[in-house]
């Protein structure tokens, strides 16, 4: 069973290869995600976080994922040395979002896109099915075996060839996020000098969980050149990063095969 909906501005793709789905499961999945678009969404004008930078809502009259989100945000700020920020315009890195949101606008959905996901994966979860992948955007959260095959082959796209893949991450229960440049240009930002980041094209991190890889990604990604030892600190998670001369560093358990 395949479906693919627009929301939160990307498609958004699920395959199950579970034999006898309910469809309902996948009903479920999406309708949780149209939620959280309509909750998290910086570009609805009624959405939590608008009416909470508009100062019409306070963190104490805030949904209660809403209140979840930002503080994981808080702790992934303080875990990545300042580098994951969801304010819009960087505050110096002792000033928590709480103090933030007087002045400054949160934009979260660098975080928000893997936790929903992650949420809609424990929906198919209790669901009881085994074989799955949910990928927005590019972030990808896959469970079990691709049937037939026996396990998932997700392509990583180089960042300069569109028609490329840098890599191909083989496995049967991951998470895995891209950071780059790609569609999007440079948007992400080096929240200690406000400027793009330099040194590196893409960031791919995978790990249990999809809004942590994609935190890490992010973060990763805005340190630049200092990014490949950062990511070699971590634990349960493994990186690959490209380098702006395209050579590529990969921590040990990275779970790929290189293509060329």
């Amino acid at each position: 069973m395949n479906r693919v909906e627009h929301i939160m501005g990307m498609p958004i793709g699920i395959d199950v290869r579970d034999a006898d789905v309910d469809p309902g499961a996948l009903d479920r999945a999406f309708e949780w995600l149209r939620l959280v678009d309509a909750i998290f969404s910086t570009y609805k004008a009624d959405s939590e976080i608008s009416r909470l930078n508009r100062g019409e809502m306070t963190l104490d009259t805030v949904h209660s994922d809403v209140l979840e989100v930002l503080e994981r945000c808080e702790e992934l700020r303080e875990e990545t040395g300042g580098y994951f920020d969801i304010r819009a315009s960087a505050l110096p890195p002792e000033v928590p979002i709480s103090s933030a949101l007087s002045t400054e606008s949160i934009d979260p959905s660098g975080f928000v896109k893997g936790w929903s996901i992650d949420r809609a994966a424990k929906i198919f979860d209790a669901e009881g099915i085994r074989n799955y992948s949910i990928n927005a955007g590019g972030d990808i959260r896959v469970r079990g075996r691709a049937i037939p095959e026996s396990c998932w082959r997700i392509g990583i796209q180089h960042p300069l060839q569109h028609g490329r893949v840098a890599a191909v991450v083989v496995s049967n229960d991951l998470a895995i996020a891209t950071s780059g440049t790609y569609a999007r240009g440079e948007h992400i930002i080096d929240p200690h000098t406000g400027r793009p980041a330099g040194g590196i094209l893409s960031v791919t991190i995978v790990g249990p969980d999809l809004a942590t890889a994609d935190a890490y990604a992010t973060a990763a990604y805005a340190m630049g050149e200092a990014g490949p030892a950062w990511t070699a600190s971590l634990t349960k998670y493994e990186a690959m990063t490209i380098l702006a001369d395209e050579a590529v560093l990969s921590t040990q358990a990275f779970p790929s095969a290189r293509e060329e």
